[in-house]
């Protein structure tokens, strides 16, 4: 029998103390506690993500789990073709360079920065283009031999793999396969049986695999598999279902196939004879898209009957994933909107705003713990749609409705009169610190740019921010912050970042909208949006150069406080059809690394 040296090459170590770096599956001898140590055993499961912009289904889709790729596709109802392509990061999705055409039934392989559009439906005409995505871009490549739609793909931009598929008006199923150089498409061998809207997964030109599909004459989903090595197809295990429209990632010898018909949950590994069942999805779906390999996978977009805007991560991993997600946080003590929130999650202020009935303002000021909120300084006088930042224990309140131009300091118990507002404003935005802060264009009689600098004594005016807005949001520091999305009106979905002396153009908004939280949420480089007007669920996060997609808050809302990090954020009450108190907490995905066990020995 081989020994652990010889499986992993390596001895057991003798070590006094458990590493504190090591391996997954690393095996050490602890002297101290006289135990066998292991770390780590992998286990996958699935986790939902950020949606994916709009319903989709019958979608393409390339790339890595931390980089994946998403274009064309139909909606989902009703079934309009699409040219959009989105880029997903790890996090959330944001926009990509259109397709020359709307496309959907195609084929999808390489990465988010050289993917390659195959074959589909086109203006609803089967059609065999090709095109070619350089990360901004969609260039025309070769045309295939044979227009189709509902075909398998795998592969790379300059070696890729094209099978099966369907055509009408003449109601023809194909065997064809088609390889690609990078310039031009080759017939190859074809299947054994035609088949159309194939479930497929494969690593290149030399391993696919070619799971279920439609056959004729009836559309009838099957279960027959056929394995793809290079030159030719062969017979392989048949799938544990009739399957259609399911996607995969790996090769023929070690894939990971999901999201099969109709609208399942289930996920199987393969490792070349055999199936064998895998975690179950979230939400069931069938005509998805997929990106990543057998242990860090995606899935997005799909059909269930009613939408396709899932996106869920598959990790294969010794360590624990938790998603992003926002959660009930403690409600604050009465119903509020257009009020202001400054600190972080577990050490927050919600100032002021308006309360019913009839929507008077207040001048009441709440702490929050983490867990419980309790009553803190009045404002000297009531105060809404003003702005606020800082932290619980110093604060800085500025402007807002019957009281323009004043500014407060909180120092954690009680509020004092700060300096005087050039133009006094509501509805206003601000990043920094109570005494290093900007604040940010609003509303007086009409929409204004202008910015003002406070240094603990006194404001001062600055270079105007470029468009004229309020009910906007804001993240940052003095000398790098960020705004956000508000109104001109309409809605808009600019943002602009601040170096301390000059505004520069930032990444668009995914959803435009104004009625932003008041409160900096973030910095500059990691910020994150919540909410808006009328009332919004929808949430995105800033890396510093683009905005993309995170996962929805349980209320929508406009009109709320907001405070916290891209990481650990607050939203505090508004206006969801009617004034909250609700409050949801905002927790961005972790990993954190499974725990060494003891290895029981006879």
């Amino acid at each position: 029998m081989a020994g652990y040296n010889e499986i992993r090459g390596l001895r057991v170590k003798y070590l006094s103390a458990d590493p504190s770096n090591a391996e997954n599956g690393q095996v050490w001898y602890n002297s101290a506690t006289g135990n066998l140590r292991v770390q780590g055993i992998g286990a996958g499961a699935w986790l939902s993500s950020a949606t994916l912009p709009g319903n989709r289904t019958y979608g393409g889709g390339a790339g890595t789990q931390t980089a994946a790729l998403a274009f064309g596709g139909a909606l989902n109802p009703p079934g309009t073709a699409q040219s959009g392509t989105f880029e997903y990061n790890g996090s959330g999705w944001s926009s990509g360079g259109d397709l020359p055409a709307a496309s959907d039934l195609s084929g999808g392989m390489g990465t988010q920065t050289a993917a390659l559009k195959t074959f589909g439906r086109s203006g609803g005409s089967v059609t065999a283009e090709a095109f070619e995505y350089d990360g901004s871009t969609w260039t025309a490549g070769g045309d295939g031999g044979t227009g189709r739609w509902g075909v398998g793909s795998a592969g790379i931009q300059t070696a890729g793999l094209a099978f099966g598929g369907f055509t009408t008006p003449s109601h023809a199923w194909y065997a064809n396969t088609e390889t690609y150089d990078g310039t031009s498409w080759s017939e190859v061998a074809d299947l054994s049986t035609a088949r159309s809207q194939v479930g497929f997964l494969g690593d290149g030109q030399t391993s696919a695999l070619c799971v279920g599909g439609e056959t004729p004459p009836s559309f009838a989903a099957v279960n027959t598999v056929e394995g793809w090595n290079g030159s030719a197809w062969a017979s392989e295990t048949n799938y544990p279902g009739v399957s259609q429209g399911g996607v995969g990632t790996g090769s023929e010898s070690d894939g990971f196939f999901f999201t099969p018909s109709p609208n399942s949950t289930n996920s199987f590994t393969y490792n070349g004879s055999a199936w064998t069942a895998g975690p179950s999805l979230a939400s069931g779906r069938q005509n998805g898209s997929r990106a990543g390999t057998t242990t860090a996978a995606l899935a997005f977009g799909g059909n269930n009957g009613s939408g396709g805007n899932f996106t869920e991560e598959y990790n294969f991993s010794a360590n624990t994933f938790t998603a992003g997600a926002w959660a009930a946080g403690a409600a604050v003590p009465g119903p509020r909107q257009s009020l202001s929130g400054a600190g972080i999650q577990t050490a927050a202020l919600a100032i002021g705003g308006s309360v019913p009935p009839p929507g008077a303002a207040t001048a009441e000021t709440l702490e929050y713990n983490g867990s419980a909120w309790s009553e803190g300084g009045d404002l000297p006088s009531a105060k809404q749609a003003m702005g606020s930042l800082g932290t619980q224990t110093a604060a800085l309140s500025y402007g807002g409705h019957t009281a323009l131009a004043t500014s407060e300091e909180y120092n954690g118990s009680s509020w004092t009169s700060g300096g005087t507002l050039g133009t006094g404003r509501k509805y206003l935005g601000g990043f920094g610190t109570q005494t290093q802060a900007a604040v940010i264009a609003g509303y007086t009689t009409t929409v204004v740019a202008n910015v003002e600098e406070y240094d603990g004594t006194s404001f001062s005016e600055v270079t105007d921010i470029p468009t004229a807005v309020y009910q906007l949001g804001s993240a940052g520091t003095q000398a790098a912050g960020l705004s956000w999305g508000g109104k001109t009106p309409p809605s808009v979905g600019t943002s602009y970042e601040y170096d301390g002396t000059n505004w520069t153009s930032g990444g668009a908004l995914i959803t435009i909208t104004g009625g932003q939280p008041a409160g900096p949420t973030g910095i500059q480089t990691a910020a994150l949006q919540f909410g808006g007007y009328p009332s919004s669920s929808t949430s995105q996060g800033y890396d510093g150069t683009a905005w993309s997609t995170r996962p929805s808050m349980g209320v929508a809302r406009g009109y709320a406080a907001g405070c916290g990090t891209a990481a650990a954020a607050l939203v505090i009450a508004g206006n969801s059809s009617g004034v909250v108190a609700t409050t949801e907490e905002w927790t961005g995905e972790t990993s954190v690394s499974s725990p060494a066990s003891n290895i029981t020995t006879s």
